[in-house]
């Protein structure tokens, strides 16, 4: 290809793959299977080294993150990061505008958009480049968090076009899409991790995580609403705007210039429901008034401006009736009570069922069959019941009793001491349990394997073809009767089964995710796959060895012991093992760069200023170094951060094993 081909290449990659993203993280309707979306980031990443002058600042390549931060260093903003006065009120916006006109005239615009429900934010930069990212904090100084605001793809790193300044700030709101939202807790749910209340608790969440890594993981997005400038580039906050968006920022279209209060006025009431159409949270609309003249004639008062205003729409509440409460059992065993409630209109959509999420919330609400209560939907995206109409209530109701039994099996529910939620223990013999783990674990995130579907995997398990994850890897013997099926034809059955072969290669640490092991998300079946490097090391971890890994906690390693105590796991780890399923991590080739750390054993632990703990480890193995999985007799140093477990310090010190610091690290290899 010739140069100008592979540039247009470079940015026809670059486009499609971003828009995959969306598709994946944003609408969570992906188009393409993960293979062909590695392939084509395969294709443009090399393509990048190659012709780096070519590189798009918007490639995906340039989002993956991979630093820690230790702390968030504290940085003073240089002009203050004021809060808006707000009222839920339209008669407070009219004298609003009445300040405005005794103030200034009645020669005057307004400004209107839509106040999204995220994390404050304020952006630097220099010479066109993200220089830095510093979080709202408490309106003078805030947090610099710029090394995961770079794994944001909305938010350039490099500016476009020109005649931008050669330093300014731009302030947005960093969110999360509620599609995506709803796909990431569902699979904190399904992994017994505590979920999220809203999508702005999630991305306030995210964007202070440690690992940007796991920052670029969690999609974020981010709307700029305001530029800062030492010399004045434009005459209003309109104009502005418009220009922000050709140097490659993202402002929303939903914007309006306004010429009275009264389309103000207007332009909220058209919100008060199209909010409920948007893929993202809004809480109200801000109102500035547009010239920058004007603002500055009009000031600020100690804490806010007072030619901006915002109006809060009131989290919305309806009355029904409770008809019943049902429960749910997922592929852990957890068992959720649903209230199925008399259908009613509440915020644009027709609402049918509400979370009642355990036997506390029950109590707590004393609830009753047949009681009025009050439904929100608010911040929160499921309905959830806030209170019940007493005064409603029959004589004869009902009172609600939380079951001793699973609803599915009829065994003894079981509650851990310290949890809010019901287990069904019977993971062998529950039905939606047996089906839920094999769902999990054809899943995309699993062990993706495509042809087979949610739906397919209960009509095979209804007709005794499925009841282990491993009798997967036996429906080929089967394919004939399942072509006899209704619905499946000879070609479904063979992408189906090819689908099943491929999965076979799919690397340990999604085989280690797609067992399901309760509280083994796919980060940390990542984390552990990576320190154990097979299945045979971390089925003989101890406790400690375990809650050495980095992001294991007391609770997930003792989840790991009691799986790997149970026969019938290992059973069927040796089947999958048969079958030909990768059981052991892929070997990284070190590059032995001296053997100075030769005979020498090392446990890293902790959070370090310069350095990832994989980076010292691989600095470590490339001078001939070793590391251990836990701390023993046999070790020869500890290599110490910040926030080490005080188990781990104990045991080290009582066992006399020298502790280190990554300084000292280096100066034993320089």
């Amino acid at each position: 290809m010739s140069l100008s081909e592979i540039k247009e290449r470079m940015d026809e990659l670059v486009k499609e793959l971003n828009q995959h993203n969306y598709n994946y993280y944003v609408l969570a309707q992906p188009l393409i299977s993960d293979y062909e979306f590695d392939k084509k980031l395969e294709e443009l990443s090399e393509l990048e080294k190659q012709h780096p002058d070519f590189q798009n600042p918007d490639s995906p390549t340039q989002k993956v993150g991979g630093d820690i931060t230790r702390v968030f260093e504290t940085v003073k903003h240089k002009w203050p990061m004021l809060s808006l006065g707000n009222t839920y009120n339209e008669q407070d916006l009219k004298d609003f505008d009445d300040r405005i006109r005794k103030a200034i005239g009645d020669n005057f615009e307004y400004v209107c958009e839509l106040k999204f429900d995220g994390l404050s934010l304020s952006l630097t930069y220099q010479d066109g480049k993200l220089l830095r990212a510093v979080t709202r904090g408490d309106g003078t100084k805030g947090d610099d968090v710029t090394t995961n605001v770079k794994t944001i793809r909305s938010i350039p790193q490099r500016l476009k076009g020109d005649g931008f300044p050669q330093e300014f700030e731009i302030r947005g709101e960093v969110f999360m899409h509620r599609p995506a939202f709803d796909r990431l807790n569902k699979e904190r749910i399904e992994n017994d991790e505590v979920p999220y209340a809203n999508p702005r608790n999630f991305a306030s969440g995210t964007l202070k995580m440690q690992d940007s890594a796991e920052v670029a993981r969690r999609p974020l997005d981010c709307f700029m609403y305001f530029l800062y400038t030492d010399k004045k580039l434009f005459n209003s906050h309109w104009e502005s705007l418009n220009e922000v968006k050709k140097w490659g920022f993202h402002v929303s279209e939903f914007t309006q210039l306004c010429g009275s209060i009264d389309e103000v006025l207007a332009f909220i009431h058209t919100w008060q429901e199209k909010r409920f159409n948007l893929s993202y949270d809004i809480d109200g609309i801000v109102i500035k008034v547009n010239s920058y003249a004007q603002q500055q004639e009009l000031g600020f008062t100690a804490k806010s401006p007072r030619w901006a205003i915002a109006y809060k729409y009131k989290a919305q509440e309806v009355e029904t009736i409770l008809e019943k409460v049902t429960y749910q059992v997922g592929r852990t065993g957890a068992v959720t009570p649903v209230a199925n409630l008399k259908p009613v209109p509440l915020a644009g959509t027709i609402v049918k069922r509400a979370t009642l999420h355990n036997a506390n919330e029950i109590k707590r609400l004393d609830l009753h069959i047949k009681d009025t209560v009050l439904v929100e939907k608010g911040g929160e995206i499921i309905p959830k019941i806030i209170a019940v109409n007493t005064e409603k209530r029959k004589p004869d109701a009902e009172k609600v009793i939380y079951p001793d039994v699973c609803p599915e099996c009829r065994s003894n529910l079981v509650r851990q001491e310290g949890e809010a939620v019901h287990y069904c223990p019977n993971d062998e013999g529950c039905p939606p349990q047996i089906v839920g783990k094999i769902q999990h674990f054809i899943s995309r995130r699993a062990m993706n394997i495509e042809g087979l579907g949610s739906e397919t995997i209960e009509t095979f398990y209804r007709q005794g073809y499925l009841s282990h994850i491993s009798d997967l890897y036996l429906l080929h013997e089967k394919s004939d009767h399942l072509k006899a099926l209704d619905r499946f034809g000879e070609r479904s059955i063979n992408n189906m089964l090819e689908g099943i072969e491929r999965s076979k290669q799919m690397p340990f640490e999604k085989v280690l995710f797609g067992l399901g092991i309760r509280y083994v998300g796919e980060t940390v079946a990542r984390k552990i796959a990576a320190h154990f490097k097979n299945i045979e090391s971390l089925m003989s971890a101890s406790l400690e060895e375990l809650t050495s890994v980095e992001e294991i906690g007391g609770r997930i390693a003792e989840s790991l012991l009691h799986y790997f105590k149970e026969p019938r796991h290992t059973e069927q780890i040796e089947k999958l093992r048969q079958y030909g399923l990768q059981f052991q991590a892929e070997d990284t080739v070190i590059e032995l760069q001296s053997n100075k750390l030769e005979g020498k054993s090392f446990v890293i632990s902790g959070v370090f200023e310069n350095y990832s703990r994989d980076e010292l480890k691989d600095l470590i193995e490339s001078h001939g170094g070793k590391i251990l999985s836990g701390i023993s007799a046999k070790l020869s140093y500890l290599v110490a951060g910040d926030n080490m477990g005080p188990s781990k310090l104990d045991k080290a010190k009582k066992l006399n094993i020298p502790l280190i610091t990554d300084a000292e690290l280096l100066e034993m290899i320089a």
